[in-house]
């Protein structure tokens, strides 16, 4: 049952130009994040704001303190987050196939037994779920994917691996995402997919966008 949005959100300074909208309680809401991206629409028309970053129940907003007084800024994220005019994201569905498993998906074996699945069970709930894209970060074009089944979830591993593929299909936590480029990660590499979720020459670079929906398809199933 999803839980209400919080009315009660905790605002800090991060630098002099920049506040942080936090709304993250005990878990992550999809109604709550439906607001960060509402209230980092309508902060995009204000004087003096110069980014909007939604993050996992959170918003960055950077501004112009020549322009804009923090103190202002904080009393109307205040007032815009009680009242907020909420128009659903649409958004686009991506379908991604995946190679799930192999030499480029080591952590499925590992991954499905903490799960209590047998390897095909656990390729069958991940790509039958249907994703949200939360929020992009960590690096370039990196979605945040919220909708991976509660008995899917697996803790980061204790010691990140130096370098993950692009491509990877990985599992963190509560929550699902797929590698964009080569990187040090600490997720559990289920699968693979040939796809560019960004290129700086593409219009606009990022593939995916927040509140875009993903579906995985099984394009293979390989050996440990």
């Amino acid at each position: 049952m999803e839980m209400p949005v919080p009315l009660d959100i905790v605002i800090k300074a991060v630098g002099a130009n920049a506040l942080l909208v936090d709304a993250a309680k005990d878990s992550f809401s999809e109604d709550t994040q439906e607001r960060i991206w509402a209230l980092a629409v309508q902060l995009r028309d204000m004087p003096g704001i110069n980014e909007t970053v939604p993050g996992m129940n959170n918003l960055l907003a950077l501004y112009d303190p020549l322009a804009l007084d923090h103190i202002a800024l904080e009393r109307a994220l205040h007032l815009l987050w009680a009242d907020p005019a909420i128009v659903p994201k649409a958004g686009k569905v991506v379908d991604i196939p995946v190679i799930y498993g192999g030499p480029r998906g080591e952590d499925l074996g590992l991954w499905a037994r903490h799960c209590g699945l047998s390897r095909e069970e656990a390729v069958q709930r991940h790509a039958h779920a249907t994703y949200r894209v939360a929020a992009l970060g960590a690096m370039p074009g990196f979605p945040y994917l919220s909708g991976l089944p509660p008995e899917l979830a697996m803790d980061r591993r204790d010691v990140p691996r130096l370098a993950v593929a692009k491509g990877a299909v990985i599992i963190g936590g509560a929550q699902a995402g797929v590698m964009p480029t080569a990187a040090p990660s600490g997720w559990h590499v289920v699968g693979h997919a040939d796809i560019a979720l960004f290129d700086i020459e593409r219009v606009p670079p990022a593939l995916l966008a927040p509140g875009d929906r993903v579906r995985f398809s099984i394009a293979g199933l390989e050996d440990d």
